[in-house]
């Protein structure tokens, strides 16, 4: 039974099937679920709709990434302490946790996996420093809460999440697949199957909620895939081995997470507060419909992808222009986003 596998494809397909069933029963069962939700904020969702479609995700995504083989100790640790990140979700979207008792939580799920299996960015040789690992596991860390709370950001509006982090999936799966890392591509793609799973459920307008449970849980799977990435291109490129491309494919919830954040900051409201202010929120006051705000995210990601892609496999002034021109685009979204009026 331990070494019982089945074919990538025939997983793919079952993480998707497994992943609709479980978001079914959770959608039948929970039916008009009245969130208890914090009353000063304000928020674009219903309370009626139940968010526990994350711990279906979580569960279809621990089941199938065990089919395509004999999982490596990693992937099994890591499995399981995003479901567990996904019923921390749950106690949130239920009981309105004080957003520093998630962040203690939420450090430490991620903290012990990367120590206990020795996983981190490799910054301290990026900058010349020795300091036992230290800097790493803490710059690690910081920057898998950083994902997961960019992603729980972006998921304000139906079927966005699930746009985001899958084109993230997807990117990663190609770059892993054309770097010979086919084990990132297999848990990648599983990932993106039980995502859009869910998104049955999700497409607009919404019958179930990802909630914090699920977008905790993306955010904790891909975090720790970008560090499981290991860049060591053959050739000389624009990266040297200690910059890891793969971070730039979250250039949309880190953008998100940017332009709220700051806004929140320069208007005396607590970053942590819900509230319409979001990318999405603001296309929405420009009366763009939910269906052309996802397509605009679609566009976007694609573009920040080719951009990144040609950085990567081009040499030179083309490699150059091709960063340039992606944090060039970076920047002016930024202010051009900022200017937008939110959402009322």
């Amino acid at each position: 039974m331990n070494d019982f596998q089945i074919p990538l494809f025939q997983a793919i397909t079952f993480a998707f099937v497994l992943s609709s069933f479980l978001n079914y029963i959770i959608h039948k069962y929970s039916k008009n679920f009245n969130l208890k939700r914090n009353e000063k904020e304000k928020r674009l969702s219903s309370k009626l709709i139940p968010p526990f479609g994350g711990i279906a995700c979580s569960l279809a995504f621990l089941t199938s990434t065990r089919l395509i083989g004999k999982a490596d100790d990693d992937f099994i640790l890591i499995g399981i302490f995003a479901v567990i990140v996904s019923l921390l979700g749950i106690f949130d979207d239920i009981y309105n946790l004080k957003w520093y008792i998630k962040l203690f939580f939420q450090t430490l799920l991620v903290f012990y996996p990367l120590y206990y299996l020795n996983l981190f960015l490799n910054i301290e040789s990026f900058f010349g420093f020795d300091f036992n690992n230290y800097l790493n596991f803490l710059g690690s860390t910081l920057w898998i809460l950083i994902i997961i709370n960019s992603i729980n950001f972006i998921d304000n509006m139906d079927g966005l999440a699930v746009i985001v982090s899958g084109s993230i999936c997807l990117q990663i799966a190609f770059l892993a697949n054309y770097l010979n890392q086919y084990k990132l591509t297999d848990i990648s793609l599983l990932l993106f199957a039980t995502i859009i799973g869910f998104f049955i459920f999700n497409y607009p307008p919404a019958k179930l909620y990802l909630g914090d449970s699920g977008s905790l849980f993306i955010g904790y799977c891909l975090g720790f895939i970008s560090i499981l990435f290991n860049w060591n291109p053959i050739e000389a490129t624009i990266y040297t081995s200690f910059i890891n491309p793969l971070l730039l494919f979250f250039i949309i919830p880190l953008l998100d997470l940017l332009v709220v954040t700051s806004h929140r900051i320069k208007s005396g409201i607590a970053p942590t507060t819900g509230g319409t202010d979001h990318i999405s929120h603001r296309l929405l006051a420009k009366n763009v419909s939910e269906i052309n705000v996802l397509i605009f995210f679609i566009i976007y990601s694609i573009s920040c992808f080719i951009l990144i892609l040609l950085s990567i496999i081009s040499n030179g002034f083309l490699a150059y222009i091709a960063l340039m021109g992606l944090f060039i685009l970076f920047i002016f979204s930024f202010f051009k986003i900022r200017q937008m009026k939110i959402l009322r």
